[in-house]
């Protein structure tokens, strides 16, 4: 009989070490997320991946920083583990291993101008408006040169495109390139007054995921939930944009944004797939290519790009089980 409740008492605390087991295995590391700016709309459907990410195990904590350069000092210095962004001039120069993992959003950003021009070529030699000096818009106007044989003007620099096209419209500048959801409003606001310059595509990143190689391969749960939870929120989007506003946690960061933010959502997500600027697979490869085409040509990445591997840049293995 002692032995039988030996046995006993034995086998209820297997069943017990093995249920603390799998409870601890169903959460992932806490990560620790840099963005690069204040949570806003724009980022309203990562914060919906990272609920479907927490409900799948993961633990998380996020910081805001100023501006992207500080949120990728933070990931080098191993103060954060996940930025946003696409540091490649960081991870060409950088020691530490630093990789893309999940293109966020292309460069679909868009030259508007005064009624003085109407195609990119009539801005030779003209001045220009854009964001920051050695940013994507200034990236872009490399991009434009080199494509077309032209060389602006002078350059000057306003953050935010909502503050570029204010500069616009009080005729601070004829000409500035800026994302779509400012673009939109100009064009219903004052379409007649202003005009929209042809543009040719774009597949490169303007924001991306990345982080330390080393701590993702040692970390390989938490990412591949995070990827996981990514992919998926991004597949739903190009079926049905409406569903980053219903899955907005009305208590998160996103929810606490004003009443006509979170109302301008649906027409938000809806523009911006109907425009591109998500790839529901993540990028992956044809955004790698395309990323380093680019930003060569804009002078953040050095060398033939014939000679450039996608690998030195980008770790495929999250984003290629994801996406299965």
């Amino acid at each position: 009989m002692r032995k039988l409740k030996q046995l006993i008492s034995l086998s209820i605390v297997s069943i017990f070490l093995t249920l603390v087991g799998l409870a601890n295995s169903a959460h992932a590391a806490k990560i620790k997320i840099a963005l690069a700016e204040p949570p806003s709309d724009e980022l309203a459907h990562i914060f919906v991946a990272l609920d479907r990410a927490k409900a799948m195990g993961l633990d998380y904590e996020w910081t805001a920083f100023s501006d992207e350069e500080l949120a990728i000092q933070a990931i080098l210095s191993g103060q954060m583990d996940i930025g946003f962004g696409t540091p490649y001039s960081v991870m060409q120069r950088s020691k530490a291993p630093i990789r893309i993992i999940f293109q966020m959003s292309k460069l679909k950003f868009f030259p508007v101008s005064s009624k003085k021009y109407s195609s990119l070529n009539d801005l030779d030699g003209e001045p220009i408006m854009l964001h920051s000096r050695g940013g994507g818009t200034d990236s872009i106007a490399n991009v434009i040169e080199d494509r077309l044989n032209i060389k602006f003007g002078k350059r000057s620099y306003v953050p935010g495109s909502s503050n570029r096209i204010a500069a616009l419209i009080a005729g601070q500048t004829d000409a500035t390139i800026v994302d779509l959801s400012n673009k939109n409003k100009l064009v219903k606001l004052q379409g007649d007054k202003f005009n929209v310059l042809p543009m040719f595509e774009v597949d490169a990143s303007d924001e991306a995921l990345f982080a330390n190689l080393d701590w993702m391969k040692a970390n390989e749960e938490s990412i591949d939930i995070f990827v996981k939870a990514l992919v998926s929120v991004y597949r739903d989007m190009h079926k049905d944009p409406t569903m980053v506003k219903r899955e907005t946690d009305p208590n998160g960061p996103i929810g606490q944004l004003p009443k006509e933010v979170l109302n301008g959502l649906d027409g938000f997500f809806t523009d911006a797939v109907e425009g591109g600027l998500y790839d529901p697979n993540g990028g992956g490869m044809v955004a790698a290519k395309a990323d380093l085409e680019w930003y060569s040509k804009a002078g953040q990445i050095e060398g033939d790009i014939n000679s450039l591997d996608p690998n030195d840049f980008w770790y495929f293995a999250p984003l290629n089980k994801a996406v299965k």
